[in-house]
Formats: C-alpha cells, structure tokens, sequence
C-alpha cells in the first residue's frame, strides 16, 4: 500500500514525496482512513511506528477547509512534554507545507506574549502541554468551544506524570460533539476510563502488543559494580560502534555528573532533563540532531516520543525503575526500519526491575556477565560524598585510650601530651582537609591514631 491509496491530498502527497516517504507504516495505514471518516478512535502501538504522522497527516486534510477565529482554536492537540509538542509542531509544518492552515505552540519554560499573540489571531491546529493549556484558559486568553478534534498523545505517558485529571478538566471544556482521537503505547486501566468517558463509539486499532519492544533493537544486560559504571560505559562507547546514542539515567543530577564526566574524557556530549529551561533543552536536541555531539545523557524526559533518526545506541546507565519505561527509553533506536542496540546496566540491586522487564516483554534479555573496566582508567570509581574527604586506607589500629580517652587527663598528663602533639603535627599539615573539628575518628574523615590536642579543651595555654 502506498500514501497515494489511502485518500490523502495531492499537497499532501507532494509534502510527503519529498520528505522521502511513500508508503505508510501499519498504524498510519490502519488510523488515516478511520480518521478521515470523522471517527474517535483508540489507538495503541509501540513506540517508533509513526503514530504522530497517523493523526497529523488526516488532519491536515480534515481541516483544510474552515476558517479560525480569535481564540478559539479548530483543534487541540495535548502532548505530555515540551519535547513531543515540539516535534509535533515540526511534522505540521514539514507536512502541512502547502496548505494555509495556522499553528500555536503551548508550552512552559518560554514567554507567554508571543502565545497569546498567535492564539488572538486564530488558529487551525493548537499544540498544547496540559499545564500551560491550563494557566491560558484560566486567564481567560482561550476559548475551547469551537475545538473541532481532540488528540490525546502518549496517553500512558499522561498517566504517569498526573495529567489525567486535567485532562478531564480540558475534556469537559471541549463540544461534545466533537472528534477524539487516543493514542497510546499501553492501555492500563485508567486510560481504559478514559476513553470510556470521553470517547464516542471509538474504532479500537492495535498493530502490536502493548509493550513490546521493537524486533530491530538487540538488546543486552550488563552486569557491573555501582562504582564502575562509569569506567564501563567509556569502554563500550570506544569499543561499540555508536554513531550517536542516547543515555538514560534515572535521576537528574545522575544526568549532570555523568555529562560532566564524559566531557571531561573527551566525548561530546549534551545534557536533557527537567531542570533545564526549554531554549537550553532545544538547543542540546538541536546540537545532537544535527551531529554537533554524538551522547545525549538524558533522563525520561527524553524516553517518549523523541524522534531522531539515526540513534544507533541506547545505554540504560540506570536500569528503569518502571517496566513501561525501558521500552520506550530503548525505542529511540531501531526506528523506522533500522537497527539498533540497547545496553541496560544491571547492578545487584536492580535484579528485580529487570524481572519485571522481562516479564513485560515476554523475553529473556541477553546478558553479558560481569563487565570488567578497562585497567588505568579508574576515574571516578567511588565518589566521595558531597563536602567529605574520601576515607583514606585505615591506619595501624591505635590503643583504645589514645582513640577515645574515657575521662580528662590531669595536669601533668596534659603536659606530657604536648611533644605527641607536636610529633602528629605534620601528619596534619599533610592532610589540609583534616581541621580541628574534623569528624571523630570511624567517620569518613580522619582514620588514624586520635591527636593528642583532642584530649584537651580549645583555647588552653
């Protein structure tokens, strides 16, 4: 089957043609007519199979003819990150090329002026992320009563960062007579509500099982140590042969330290996650999509919905701590018919997220055995806690009454302790971040025989 089959537009075709796509993929082919016939529909497909052209394409198309008017957008699309918005709003234009329909983006993290100009225009298609779509309508700068067609995308996405309650907010917003659309990469049970709610007399279309991960992608587990992760993951990105890849990690300041770290070894490498503002997060998808950097170090910001070509490698720094999530952190690769791999490091303690893995794909994921690191290139193998000193090697064990005097020493004790301070004097100067009020000895600080100015109160002569 080609796109020429399926009904769209001659402009339609062209924009296609020369984007260099002429057949769709099985989700486009199932969904485009089903939308053109002015259905609801539930669709559900794994992540990478053009799910985003499946509704842009028809509704293009569908909203060819019609006029806008001020604040009161034809259509609502709802994105669950800035990222997805974005790249929504970039298949609308590279799409939507020789049709006049008008586009505004909603999202966080930029100016509100510039929004709010676009939408007292009129627009065709509003591309929105729940929360700013909210603050705008409270203000009262929008109006939803003439929204034609709903899209909710990554609807277990949505779940999973809270949105589903504004959603149903928006939802009772829009005309009850107008066209939903739903896509998902699972159907967990309260999207399953949802759809039941908002949805009129859907068509259900499925192309995969949920949660499956994609054939092109090989994947591997990688047993190794918490404290050579890093060591590790430099020796596979010089020994594998990555193009570019994508990096996840669980927790942003992970994301930071380890951006850090590969730059300072050489790599090029950007950062994403959210605690970046959004001109920063474009620029570092920007720098990668155009090869500027090849490593891209993200946290799940960046599992959902990203597309960039070419991604040859994704590293799981951290194993996922949900199941949903590897299979989208990993389907940044293998899209759209190419190959791919897909390393996850598994540490002791992440034996039983990767259970839950398997379980969900139905597949033993190969391993690859404890991954030794490559020898003289220990850079960072046991960070020290922030504002401590690392524990140096214990020294020879100190009698008990040097190490903790039970009572205060008499006079003349005291003065006898005066040459042992003076002797442990260097050993002080040699440690500079060893200073009078330094941790007790069997702390992170100082390990050996307890000075003998200890023994005595500060400010003594």
């Amino acid at each position: 089957m080609r796109f020429a089959d399926i009904g769209l537009s001659d402009e339609l075709l062209r924009a296609l043609s020369e984007a260099g796509y002429d057949e769709p993929t099985p989700i486009q082919a199932a969904a485009i007519p089903q939308v053109q016939m002015m259905r609801d529909i539930i669709a559900i497909a794994q992540t990478g199979t053009g799910k985003t052209a499946s509704f842009v394409l028809p509704m293009i198309d569908v909203l060819a003819n019609g006029r806008a008017r001020a604040r009161m957008p034809r259509s609502l699309i709802l994105e669950p990150t800035r990222e997805l918005a974005a790249q929504v709003a970039e298949n609308f234009e590279k799409y939507g090329k020789y049709h006049k329909l008008s586009m505004a983006l909603l999202i966080g993290g930029v100016q509100m002026g510039d929004q709010v100009k676009a939408l007292e225009k009129g627009v065709d298609v509003l591309i929105a992320t729940p929360g700013r779509l909210m603050d705008l309508f409270e203000r009262g700068k929008i109006l939803l009563t003439g929204c034609e067609m709903l899209v909710i995308d990554e609807a277990d996405r949505m779940l999973d960062m809270g949105f589903i309650p504004d959603i149903e907010h928006i939802c009772t917003k829009l005309p009850a007579t107008r066209q939903t659309l739903l896509f998902s990469a699972t159907m967990p049970p309260p999207i399953k509500k949802l759809a039941d709610k908002f949805l009129s007399n859907p068509k259900y279309i499925e192309v995969a099982r949920p949660a499956t991960a994609n054939v092109n992608i090989e994947q591997f587990l990688v047993n190794v140590s918490p404290m050579k992760k890093r060591d590790v993951l430099r020796d596979l990105l010089r020994t594998e042969d990555v193009s570019n890849a994508i990096i996840f990690c669980n927790r942003k300041t992970t994301v930071r330290e380890l951006n850090t770290s590969l730059q300072r070894h050489g790599m090029r490498s950007g950062e994403i996650h959210g605690d970046i503002d959004q001109a920063s997060r474009q620029k570092q998808l920007e720098a990668f999509k155009n090869g500027d950097i090849n490593l891209l170090v993200a946290s799940d910001v960046a599992a959902r919905g990203l597309d960039v070509k070419g991604v040859s490698h994704v590293f799981n720094f951290d194993a996922p701590w949900h199941p949903d999530d590897y299979v989208h952190r990993i389907g940044r690769t293998g899209r759209a018919g190419a190959k791919g791999k897909a390393f996850t490091f598994v540490t002791k303690a992440d034996e039983e997220a990767i259970e839950n893995i398997e379980k969900l794909i139905g597949t033993k994921i190969e391993r690859l055995g404890e991954v030794e690191a490559p020898s003289g290139d220990a850079e960072e193998r046991a960070p020290a806690k922030r504002g401590r000193k690392p524990a140096e090697p214990k020294a020879k064990a100190a009698p008990a009454e040097a190490a903790a005097p039970a009572e205060p020493k008499p006079a003349r004790e005291k003065a006898a302790a005066k040459p042992a301070r003076e002797k442990a004097a260097p050993m002080v100067e040699a440690e500079p971040a060893q200073r009078p009020n330094a941790a007790p000895a069997g702390d992170d600080g100082w390990n050996g025989p307890m000075p003998g100015f200890l023994g005595v109160g500060f400010g003594t002569t």
